[in-house]
């Protein structure tokens, strides 16, 4: 998924609908800096708010994670695609977090054997993730 073509799209039906960053957010119970953040493409709605956003933007989910109208004769082809978009997403998120507690888990074993400073090893472990 592309968040600025996403954010793009966002700020364009907005616009069409006549809501500000703020009163666009007051009716969603958020702030004005997060519609803006999705506008730049910073961030992306949470799930819990998509529905009520679409409906008030006059959209539907499958556009709103495409950045664009979609033709009703593509419409199942770019459901699909986005469906498929998001497991891979979500399958690599997952693929990174169970190798970081590996990684660590086997950091802190080698910590404990060696007699090291887990304190210290944990920290530069983490700089190193981080950056």
């Amino acid at each position: 998924m592309n968040q600025e073509k996403i954010g793009k799209f966002i700020a364009k039906c907005r616009k069409e609908n006549g809501y500000t960053q703020a009163t666009l957010a007051e009716k969603l119970g958020i702030t004005d800096r997060a519609i803006s953040k999705w506008e730049n493409g910073k961030s992306m709605p949470d799930a819990s708010i998509m529905l009520e956003l679409c409906e008030l933007l006059k959209i539907n989910v499958n556009e709103l994670l495409t950045g664009e109208h979609i033709i009703m004769d593509n419409y199942k082809e770019v459901a699909e695609k986005n469906l498929v978009e998001m497991k891979t997403q979500e399958e690599k998120a997952n693929k990174k977090v169970i190798l970081v507690v590996i990684v660590f888990a086997v950091m802190l074993l080698f910590a404990w054997f060696a007699g090291g400073n887990i304190g210290e090893d944990l920290g530069r472990f983490i700089y190193n993730i981080s950056h």
